[in-house]
């Protein structure tokens, strides 16, 4: 790294500065590059939108099929706010004693649209697959989700490959062997709200009931296609109770307040470090101006921005001159006992690294038990600071780290 130090960081600083053009404003519509390139995903809370409560009811559907109903009814939701277009919809289940709610956010969708879009609850059926001159045409019959009692994913005993096993009630059943009869060794489509999810070919007639659905998928798969079915399929019917438009000038000032508060306490940071440790100082503020570049450009990527969110990267730009921090103060004890300053620099990143590779872990860990077991905004700020805290890592320990071995080979020299 020493020998060719002045040559990564320079690659570094050119990143930096195409992240740079990448994530800030231009007035000037023609060199508008970051914008037409990607814009920026914001969340509810900064443009408004609509937030819709369903209320699910269980009543007719067993205890142990529950969160398998509720699941597949998500996967559904998901899949009808989805035809938006909208940047990360958010779609959460909760419970609340045997309360179960679907609570879905749309970013930028008026109310009306969305309870229209969303609709009521799926509807699973069964179709013939006819082929007309070169084309394939699907043809509805009786047989629909109301006499599928429920699905289940099984495996093989032999060989362990996940199947999908059908059980229809009695009428259910009639149809479904007649369904069966007439297609033996032709595929017959089963659409999940106007759409194809599986299209089994039958191998036999099927008599009793039951049915199994084999075929090449995994576990995952063979459980997302039973969730479906069992959404299609129970009788949980869904009831919109709670509908929200959510306004966009709160969250448009609260995210200026917030941009203001992240540029003046960078500059904060800035003028902390110069002022008590000079040059030092000047490596960490560079380090993080990269940071603050680097970072930007992966939420604009792929991270839709909400005012938690913005305080989670916030809290990063705090923490990322922490490693500096340690790394300056066991250099200067090293510069103390009179070796060289490459030397001291070397010995002060060893010495440091246990620190900060420990504190980034817990903090790591925070954010990765924050994102799993909470949603929405939560998520939002656990994903940012998660994020933030790994590019930090990067910046304080690999550009600080080039910064001052590029001063200190030229100062040897």
């Amino acid at each position: 790294m020493k020998k060719h130090a002045r040559l990564i960081l320079t690659g570094i600083v050119l990143v930096a500065a195409l992240a740079a053009v990448f994530v800030l404003p231009i007035s000037k519509k023609p060199f508008d590059f970051g914008k037409q390139i990607a814009p920026w995903r914001l969340g509810l809370d900064l443009v408004g939108g609509s937030h819709l409560v369903y209320e699910v009811d269980m009543s007719n559907v067993t205890a142990s099929d529950r969160d398998s109903v509720m699941s597949g009814l998500k996967d559904v939701i998901e899949r009808r706010v989805n035809l938006f277009g909208v940047s990360e919809p958010q779609v959460v289940t909760a419970r609340e004693g045997d309360s179960y709610r679907l609570i879905v956010e749309l970013a930028g969708i008026p109310v009306d649209q969305a309870i229209k879009q969303i609709g009521e609850t799926p509807m699973l059926d069964f179709r013939e697959v006819i082929e007309v001159g070169t084309s394939t045409a699907f043809l509805p019959t009786q047989l629909t989700g109301r006499y599928l009692k429920k699905a289940q994913m099984t495996f093989d005993q032999t060989i362990g490959t996940p199947s999908v096993s059908l059980e229809f009630n009695e009428e259910g059943a009639a149809l479904f062997e007649e369904l069966t009869g007439r297609n033996v060794g032709k595929p017959i489509a089963i659409f999940l709200d106007g759409q194809p999810i599986e299209v089994p070919t039958v191998s036999e007639k099927i008599s009793g009931g039951t049915a199994q659905i084999t075929g090449k998928f995994t576990a995952d798969e063979a459980r997302k296609m039973v969730e479906r079915f069992n959404a299609g399929a129970l009788s949980a019917p869904m009831e919109l109770i709670s509908q929200q438009t959510v306004g966009a000038s709160l969250g448009q000032e609260s995210l200026k307040k917030a941009v203001n508060a992240g540029l003046l306490g960078t500059i904060i940071i800035m003028l902390f470090m110069l002022a008590y440790y000079r040059g030092f100082g000047l490596y960490a503020s560079i380090a993080l101006v990269i940071y603050i570049f680097l970072s930007l450009a992966i939420f604009k990527l792929g991270v839709t921005m909400t005012l938690a969110g913005i305080a989670g990267y916030i809290l990063s730009i705090g923490m990322a001159v922490d490693a500096n921090v340690l790394i300056f103060e066991r250099t200067k004890e090293e510069l103390k006992k009179g070796i060289s300053k490459s030397a001291a620099i070397e010995e002060g990143f060893r010495r440091a690294w246990p620190s900060i590779r420990d504190s980034n872990i817990s903090t790591g860990i925070t954010c990765a038990i924050l994102f799993v077991t909470t949603s929405s905004f939560v998520k939002g700020f656990a994903l940012t600071l998660g994020i933030g805290v790994l590019v930090s890592m990067f910046t304080a320990i690999t550009v600080t780290r080039l910064l001052m071995y590029t001063i200190a080979l030229k100062a040897k020299k």
